[in-house]
Order: C-alpha cells, then structure tokens, then sequence
C-alpha cells in the first residue's frame, strides 16, 4: 500500500492503522509542510518504508501496489498560500502520477479531497451533490480549486480507463499529530491555550465549524478504501460549534487563562461549514464516535507532552 503526504496529520495515522493491521506501507512524501516526526514511530518497523519524493515529478515505488490513498497537498492555509504554485502543481501533477501509478498496479486509489470544494457554501449542510460556491481567483483558490481539478481528473480517469477510484471530501480534522500554531483553528487555539498567548478570533467568531477527530476519520477513509464506492463521500462530523464556542472549549479542557482577541475576518473565510454525512453513514455504517470536547483533551494532552508546553491556569 502507498500513501502520499505520508508525514502529515492524516498520512501518517493512516500508514500507523494500516501497519498496525498487518499492512505492508511505502509512505511518499517531500517534507516540504512537515519535518517527518509524525513518523518516527514506524521508522524502525519492517512492514513500513519511506520514499522522500514530490509526487509532481513521479511516485517512485517499485514492487506491486493494492491500494494507492493520495492525500499529499499543503493542507493548512500558511502552508498552502505560501506554496501556491506548489499546491496547485500537487492537485494536478500529482494527482495524475498517483492515478498513473494505480492503473499501472492494478490498485485502488483513494482520494483525499476536501470540504473547501464547496467554498462559502450556500447550501446547508453540505451534500455530496452540492456543486459549491468558489471564488476561483481568490487567495484560497489554490488549494479549494486544487482539490477541485483532483477531482475531476480522478473522475475522468475512471470513466475513460475505468480505473478503480474513490474520492472522499474531508471536513475539518484534529487530533494528535497537528503541528502546533499551523494556522488551522484547533491547531492556533490549543497552542495558544498552552503557553498563554491570545486565542485569536476572526471576525465575531459566529462563523461555524465541524470538527472530526482524526481516528474517526481515518476509520471512514479506510472504509471507502474497502468499498466499491466511486464517491465522492463527505467525511466529517455533523456536530457543528461557532468558533467562539470551540475557544471557549479549548479553555475549559486545557485550564487556561489564555484571554480571547479577536482579528478581521480573512477574504473568503467560509460563514458556515457541516457536512452531510448521510451517503457515509447509509453505505458504509460509518459515523464519528469521538465528542469534540473529548477529542480536543486528547489532543491538548498530546501537543503537551510533544512540546513541554504547560497551560497557564485561570484563577
């Protein structure tokens, strides 16, 4: 099995189940928005292996291959408006090489696209058959269209070669493995709340969230990857929460006496974000278990041990 974007959040929990099952795992990535530590666990394992490689210039994985999930792609918004030639070059060039490198092995391939597909969405919740609302030439647009044209390729593809492929479109995600302050909410607010710096709000912080922890998610992903679903299946949790409302969370679960400002709202910021996760939960009995609160003391406890940070605690 190969998985791209192996070092990051979602990568490497996936290549960690797929060992744990028994899996043989090449994880691909470039380390161009990580430094590989996600991994360090399963370097010494024979079951796994790692290819330092951009995907935009070729897979190199020799041997067969069953299963491709590609989810390489700068993910958080400072990494991917920081390499936005890259990010789009990763959703088209990258795409293509790991669809090539799964019709060459005779694989499925899985993947990972996004809920920025549907923009600032005009339907609520979202369903799969939303079509989106997208400002193709804003700052965003390099990774939301990105994701859109992975999509489209991986469909046409499938079609005119009949390869086996399925797309997933993940809502937000979190869990323990998210690099601390990477500009993604959960990531900014428990850093903050652990060594007593703001919480930084944009806008009111009435803008909602749906938050999946990410061994939930991972769990959906691997259920798709063993269907013969084509897609796309949104993946994510329902439970929707304002961001006020997670701040004050990350606060209570964290003890910290971090104060809360707030900031402009960034351009195409999405109002509302919740997935419809129906098609999932009917297909393939899938459905989040973890509450967010949970997930976040997890998570908090996790990115404390990782970095010594200590919350300062209210009163």
């Amino acid at each position: 099995m190969v998985v791209t974007g192996a070092a990051g959040l979602l990568g490497s929990h996936l290549c960690r189940r797929l060992v744990a099952g028994g899996a043989e795992v090449v994880g691909v990535d470039d380390l161009s928005t990580s430094d590989g530590t996600n991994l360090a666990d399963l370097r010494s394992d024979p079951r796994f292996g790692f290819v330092r490689a951009d995907v935009t210039s070729g897979i190199p994985v020799d041997g067969p291959v069953d299963l491709v999930l590609h989810f390489a792609s700068p993910a958080s918004p400072p990494d991917y408006l920081r390499l936005p030639l890259e990010t789009l070059r990763v959703g088209s060039a990258g795409t293509w090489h790991a669809l090539d490198l799964a019709a060459d092995r005779g694989a499925r391939l899985v993947l990972a696209s996004t809920s920025e597909v549907y923009g600032d969405p005009l339907e609520h919740p979202q369903t799969e058959s939303y079509w989106g609302n997208v400002n193709p030439v804003g700052p965003r647009s390099v990774y939301d269209e990105a994701k859109r044209f992975a999509e489209a390729l991986t469909a046409a593809y499938r079609r005119q070669r009949g390869a086996d492929t399925a797309i997933v479109r993940i809502f937000n995600t979190y869990g323990p493995g998210l690099r601390p302050g990477d500009g993604r909410v959960v990531s900014n607010f428990l850093s903050a709340a652990l060594t007593g710096k703001p919480l930084t709000i944009y806008g009111t912080g009435e803008q909602t969230r749906s938050l999946c922890y990410v061994d939930d998610l991972v769990a959906g992903v691997l259920a798709v990857a063993a269907s013969n679903l084509a897609g796309p299946v949104n993946l994510g949790n329902p439970a929707e929460l304002t961001v006020a409302e997670l701040a004050e969370t990350v606060l209570a679960v964290t003890g910290s006496s971090s104060p809360i400002e707030h900031l402009p709202l960034p351009v195409d910021d999405p109002a509302r974000r919740r997935p419809d996760i129906t098609f999932a939960t009917t297909e393939l009995g899938w459905a989040p278990v973890v509450e967010v609160r949970d997930g976040l003391a997890r998570t908090a406890r996790w990115m404390a041990e990782q970095s010594t940070l200590r919350p300062a605690r209210r009163g």
